[in-house]
């Protein structure tokens, strides 16, 4: 519409706002060019331009002006062909005060040194009140946008950040590089929330500022998607172990042994052996077994002791550390306590392998079973049981019961009395876990493959000096191979001694030498499987140990170990009853570390039914995950504290909090749990019943639509069993 047929309905007044000329102080000042920086404006909002049938949204959208003007917000009006844009400024009395509140508030803490609203927490607070804005019909901004008065709301880049990230990050050529997590904040970096000390003496009172970067790498693998890499981690666990029943099938029908029995492999050689043999009666003894679960019993107790001993080492050497002073601990961060009770773990592994080992061999030797394959069966099970519980116990307490047993402010768990027990990490109990298992499985995969190579190479060398001389005597002989010898040919003494003793340098090996391989490889099986959602790269160094280990085994077995003595069979085993048990277990282990270990239920609660996004009210651009840590955060008076207690030296002097936070819910008048508690309490256990029930349904049906063996294979065996049947008649016919 041309602009000469709307004077004629609008005022003077309404004719200079739209081509832009504002009001300051009484006095016209054209905005248009705009004369501002980047960073002048807190917001903006876009409106469409008015015509002559829409003088009630052309009121509205002025109301809603006015009332922004009238809480000292400056607006400055710009027209673009159809669209009006309004740069919204609020008043440096609105920050002024919410400093001042942050500063005199019991559950807020605010620093004498931020003497600036940073660019983000003024963002927030200007989106706030516009959305809480109202007009006299009672329409507030959301409101307005959905009846189309405005057309949207946005807040403006950071020019220079912008520049920085779109030139390091916001590029294809930068896909290679590492993310800009230090750019990215939220509010545990923007606190400055006082938190009680972790231990009673030497610890000081710290800012939950300090653990940003903790909380960044958390965040890593503790959000939303750890839950659906958690199912499909479950699901490739039985999709591993179908198909690589297909692959076994294959191979079996190949090396025609699908009825193959090793118990009667082992009665034909004894009666090759002995044609007057007598089979080796089976038995059984009440007496015996109960003797063994005993001593099982007794074993997986002991196992279990040594974690809790790892435990108190933690906490004494907590203890030990705050008291010396080490900055490293005496504020916030126990990680040094956790590496060093990571590394007593593993040395406590190390000499319980071969005490378990000793420990299995000792209680098959007492079931007196009649045949190999049930005693190596039986060993099995022992054997992995006991490094199952020597592996897994200490992950199962840093999942399960860390810092849920420690108490609370004024009424801390203490062992003896004396040391108080150790909380989770700040950022949650999944750091402690994450930590544990990273320095568990990378030690276990180096040291082992390191000793398991070098060690048969070191004997090899000591053997060949020992063996020099009698290698020397047959120093002029060429050995060939026995199938380039011509019949008569007899080597000469010192040439097959030679030969004998280049494998005799080599190292020995038992029946049980490939066991440890198998016990290798479903240990590490566990680990990729049972906590992978607290640990998310356990399937990538798997992997990468793996192909690594392919290549150090195939060298070891070919050139530093003797040859093995075949052994006839179509399947693993036992061991793929246990691979199927971890594959049941995962589902349930994965689904209580996010239900019960992780932030994903407390969050999930909050945003539903706590946050700014509970009562379906909030604006669409709402952050619904705003004021989360404050809402975990539960409030103890510092007097609860020990006397020895000191604040942190980023407290400045004559500021330090009568309050102190820690990470509950617990009312602050008789620490009882809040109602808040027992709702998140009930949603992690529902959630934890509806992943296993989900994740398991899909294992079955993933189990089920595979064929445990190729068609081709089911059709070969079928035709090798008519075939069979075929010459039987013929023969009996005959």
């Amino acid at each position: 519409m041309p602009l000469h047929n709307r004077e004629s309905s609008m005022s003077s007044i309404e004719m200079l706002e739209i081509l832009g000329v504002v009001k300051e102080n009484g006095n016209e000042q054209q905005s248009f060019p705009p004369v501002h920086t980047p960073l002048s404006y807190d917001y903006v909002l876009v409106a469409k331009t008015i015509n002559n049938q829409e003088r009630e949204t052309f009121r509205k959208q002025t109301e809603f002006i006015e009332e922004l003007k009238k809480k000292n917000f400056k607006v400055t009006k710009i027209i673009d062909d159809n669209l009006v844009f309004y740069g919204i400024q609020a008043p440096k009395e609105i920050f002024e005060k919410y400093r001042y509140l942050l500063k005199v508030s019991d559950a807020c803490n605010w620093s004498s040194d931020q003497s600036a609203v940073s660019l983000s927490t003024r963002i927030r607070i200007v989106h706030f009140i516009l959305g809480h804005t109202r007009i006299r019909s009672g329409e507030n901004l959301r409101e307005l946008i959905k009846m189309k008065v405005f057309e949207t709301k946005f807040c403006l880049h950071e020019k220079k950040k912008q520049r920085e990230l779109k030139a390091g990050w916001a590029r294809w050529t930068a896909c290679l590089q590492g993310q800009p997590i230090t750019a990215v904040r939220n509010e545990v970096c923007n606190s400055n929330t006082t938190m009680c000390p972790l231990c009673d003496k030497g610890c000081e009172a710290w800012q939950l500022n300090e653990t940003c970067i903790y909380t960044k790498v958390t965040l890593l693998f503790d959000n939303e998607g750890t839950v659906f890499f958690a199912m499909f981690m479950a699901i490739w666990a039985t999709l591993f172990l179908e198909f690589w029943k297909r692959h076994r099938a294959t191979f079996v029908c190949e090396w025609k042994v699908s009825d193959w029995s090793e118990e009667e492999e082992e009665l034909i050689l004894e009666l090759v052996n002995d044609v007057n043999c007598e089979p080796k009666k089976f038995k059984h003894s009440y007496w015996t077994s109960s003797l063994i679960f005993i001593c099982v019993t007794i074993m997986i107790l002991v196992i279990i002791s040594l974690t809790s001993a790892v435990v108190v080492f933690r906490v004494i050497a907590a203890d030990f550390l705050a008291k010396y002073k080490w900055k490293s601990l005496s504020n916030h961060s126990n990680i040094p306590v956790m590496v060093l009770g990571g590394f007593l773990h593993y040395f406590i592994i190390t000499i319980m392998t071969r005490v378990n080992w000793i420990v299995a061999r000792k209680l098959c030797d007492m079931e007196e079973i009649r045949s190999f394959a049930s005693t190596e069966k039986s060993f099995t099970v022992k054997m992995f049981t006991f490094q199952f519980f020597t592996y897994f116990t200490s992950l199962f307490y840093a999942a399960f019961i860390l810092g849920r047993i420690n108490g609370r402010p004024g009424n801390y768990v203490k062992i003896a009395g004396r040391w108080r027990l150790e909380e989770c990490h700040p950022t949650g109990c999944l750091t402690d876990l994450f930590i544990q298992m990273t320095i568990i499985m990378v030690l276990k995969q180096t040291i082992s493959n390191v000793f398991e190579f070098t060690g048969p190479w070191l004997c090899r060398l000591w053997k060949r000096k020992r063996t020099q001389k009698l290698q020397r005597k047959c120093a002029h002989c060429y050995l060939k191979d026995d199938s380039d010898t011509k019949d008569g040919d007899e080597l000469c003494e010192n040439c097959k001694l030679r030969d004998w003793l280049s494998n005799y340098r080599l190292n020995d090996v038992d029946s049980f030498s490939l066991f440890r391989e198998f016990l290798e490889m479903v240990i590490q099986f566990s680990f990729t499987t049972l906590f992978v959602a607290a640990f998310p790269l356990a399937p990538l160094l798997a992997f990468i140990n793996n192909v690594i280990e392919i290549r150090l085994d195939a060298i070891k077995m070919v050139t530093l170990e003797r040859r093995m003595v075949p052994k006839k069979t179509n399947n693993i085993g036992v061991w793929l009853d246990i691979l199927e048990a971890i594959g049941v277990l995962a589902v349930i282990v994965n689904g209580l570390v996010i239900g019960v270990s992780s932030d994903f239920i407390p969050r999930l609660v909050y945003r539903y039914h706590y946050g700014p996004c509970a009562q379906g009210t909030a604006a669409p651009d709402t952050d619904c995950m705003a004021g989360y840590i404050n809402n975990t955060l539960s409030v103890a008076p510092m007097k609860y504290m020990n006397d020895s207690y000191k604040y942190s030296e980023n407290i400045p002097p004559g500021e330090e909090p009568l309050y102190c936070r820690y990470k509950d819910y617990r009312s602050q008048d008789d620490y009882s749990h809040t109602h808040q508690f027992w709702i998140i309490l009930a949603s992690r256990f529902a959630f934890v019943i509806l992943f296993e029930h989900v994740v398991v349904i899909c294992k079955f049906i993933a189990a089920w639509f595979i064929p445990s063996a190729p068609m081709e294979v089911k059709n070969s065996r079928l035709s090798d069993k008519l075939k069979r049947l075929k010459e039987e008649l013929q023969s009996f016919e005959a």
